[in-house]
């Protein structure tokens, strides 16, 4: 195996941790009937004209309340509650929008009365593997922290009930502006529960994710830190130049309409909205998904108080993301005494770290 081949499995490690899931005990299997209801065709719901509340949801519309949506279900579907684990793991499955039932975990520390919280949102097309494992659990609530983890739409089992022509990039408006409305019902899920402390949340997301992070914060005042690695944005660059995107998909979207929908959208446009007094971006060049212009171009636009961090590859993340350390920065940032500003220093909130691979390698993947 060849260096190139050994790091980005590397990163793959520390930054998805992705092992073995661990074994959750059923708990009731109400999950299961509701699952297998039929999902309407585009999402229109089998509702007459005599419904009060017929759905209503413009992806491009952020702010949640300008919707319909609303807590239809919460099913308690499975608890791990393994002897041994410094944590409790629950899967919840909630519904707000018709034909689109999602699943969400939430991990909490023993010991811990009404932790502070983070939510975790990875890149497409990753679904909820890691959010099963007993190594990411330990991360993610280590010094007692709760963790929330689920999907964006149309990613992994929420593609589920799809046609086959509908992708993440197809729909490119509902995977972003639709999850951001998840973000939102989440957070006012997570509020009925009185036992998380909803004054210290945080979102950590990781390309796609990332960018529907940048958003969310730019919506909803409650996410007090955000930290985003290589975020995607800048919709023209990455729809034109991304080489992560199908070419049949780029065929669809790359046009002046389409792109005019993605406006809104984009997180080059949020910056200035988000009330977070906390936010770090780490950027992964030669990503091969974001393309590196693009990086730049968001980089610039950040708020001059976000902390940067700029990595010549994914070699280069590995030392920042190993034995969890990926994590850290975030809850720091929700402790009381790290509620605070960083320097507006150009020196001092931007920090560059160099390549490691040789010139000329193979593209890193850190997603």
């Amino acid at each position: 195996m060849n260096l190139f081949k050994t790091v980005a499995r590397a990163v793959l490690v520390l930054c998805a941790i992705t092992l073995p899931g661990s074994t959750v005990k059923s708990q009731q299997k109400t999950t299961e009937a509701a699952s297998a209801r039929k999902r309407p065709d585009k999402r229109k719901p089998t509702r007459t004209a005599k419904d009060e509340n017929p759905y209503r949801e413009d992806f491009g519309v952020l702010p949640v309340d300008k919707s319909s949506l609303k807590l239809e279900l919460a099913v308690l579907g499975e608890v791990d509650d393994k002897p041994g684990l410094p944590y409790v793991r629950e899967r919840w499955h909630l519904e707000w929008r018709p034909g689109d039932p999602i699943d969400v975990y939430v991990l909490k520390p023993r010991g811990v009365d009404k932790p502070p919280v983070v939510l975790y949102l990875y890149s497409y097309p990753q679904d909820t593997d890691r959010f099963k494992t007993d190594s990411w659990g330990g991360y993610a609530t280590g010094n007692g922290f709760a963790a929330v983890g689920f999907v964006s739409a149309l990613t992994g089992h929420r593609l589920e009930r799809r046609a086959p022509s509908e992708t993440f990039f197809t729909e490119l408006p509902e995977s972003i502006g639709g999850t951001v409305h998840d973000v939102q019902m989440i957070l006012n899920y997570l509020a009925t529960r009185k036992d998380l402390d909803m004054e210290r949340v945080g979102m950590f997301g990781q390309g796609s994710g990332g960018a529907i992070a940048l958003l969310a914060a730019a919506t909803d005042a409650r996410i007090k830190a955000v930290d985003v690695l290589t975020p995607w944005g800048d919709w023209p660059s990455f729809i034109s130049k991304s080489s992560f995107l199908p070419s049949q998909d780029r065929l669809k979207i790359n046009t002046p309409e389409f792109l005019a929908k993605m406006k809104a959208l984009d997180p080059l446009e949020s910056f200035p909205k988000i009330k977070a007094q906390n936010l770090r971006i780490q950027n992964v060049r030669r990503d091969g998904h974001m393309p590196d212009a693009a990086q730049e171009k968001l980089e610039a636009a950040a708020p001059e108080t976000a902390e940067i961090n700029q990595y010549g590859d994914a070699a280069a993340l590995v030392p920042a993301a190993a034995n969890g350390r990926l994590l850290d920065w975030i809850k720091g940032r929700l402790k009381p005494e790290g509620n605070q500003q960083l320097a507006a220093e150009k020196g001092q909130r931007i920090h560059i770290y160099p390549a490691k691979m040789p010139a000329g390698s193979p593209l890193g993947d850190p997603h």
